[in-house]
């Protein structure tokens, strides 16, 4: 097996991705929303490029049977729900879809809908979905696509990713490492996940908004089963 790791979402428009796997990661907060919607009960998620998508999307769909959540640039979008995980558990999404839209984790899943399979990853669901792509792997180089922030690396995808390279090397004898890979093992190896998710720019922003449990939520590993994967332009929980 081959790892990779992509600092950003726009580093996916360069990729030839038939036949990889890639796994999006956005921890503060789109992909480690996803992992909690699903896990309580969601019927699936439909990431949107932005808020007019989204729309777009609620209109085809009855009443009552979805919950629209998305921000833009850390903003809440009018007439939204507040799309981070603790506030969207509060919601009545078992049963129903989430139709989501974010300024990053959503726009880099649908650049990686190309590849041959894609996950939604984070810290919260990290073991489960390197379980499953070991476990349903066919010797595929796999691409850890950080979503990044607006364009510029951020600390927190990456500390994520070195979760994800950090249980691939135990769960796979010989794993072939690119230097990004190696680096984020590195980072996550050394460093306590709380103290990475507060310390970078988007965590930062998140405590100085009173949402310290969000970002304490997001940095906790290994806490759920799901395996979110992008079937038909929706994220539906893998089989187990």
């Amino acid at each position: 097996m081959k790892l990779h790791v992509l600092t950003r979402k726009e580093e996916l428009d360069d990729q030839r991705l038939p036949g990889k796997v890639v796994v999006v990661l956005d921890v503060l907060f789109a992909t480690t929303s996803i992992a909690a919607v699903l896990a309580a009960g969601a019927s699936e998620v439909v990431p949107a490029l932005d808020g007019d998508a989204a729309r777009s999307v609620a209109a085809g769909r009855p009443p009552g049977s979805f919950v629209l959540a998305g921000e833009l640039g850390a903003e809440t979008l009018p007439g939204f729900a507040n799309p981070t995980p603790l506030a969207l558990l509060q919601l009545p999404l078992r049963g129903r879809a989430l139709v989501y839209s974010t300024t990053n984790g959503t726009v880099a899943l649908g650049k990686a809908a190309g590849a041959a399979r894609v996950y939604a990853a984070a810290l919260v669901n990290g073991a489960a979905v390197v379980d499953h792509v070991v476990r349903t792997g066919r010797g595929e180089t796999v691409l850890l696509a950080c979503s990044g922030s607006a364009g510029a690396f951020n600390l927190e995808d990456f500390y994520g990713a070195g979760h994800l390279v950090s249980r691939f090397t135990r769960a796979v004898e010989g794993c072939e490492l690119s230097d990004a890979a190696r680096a984020a093992r590195l980072l996550h190896d050394g460093a306590d996940a709380l103290a990475c998710l507060s310390q970078g720019r988007v965590g930062r922003l998140m405590l100085e908004r009173g949402l310290a449990g969000e970002v304490e939520y997001a940095a906790r590993r290994d806490l759920l089963e799901v395996v979110p994967e992008l079937v038909g332009g929706r994220l539906v929980a893998a089989p187990r």
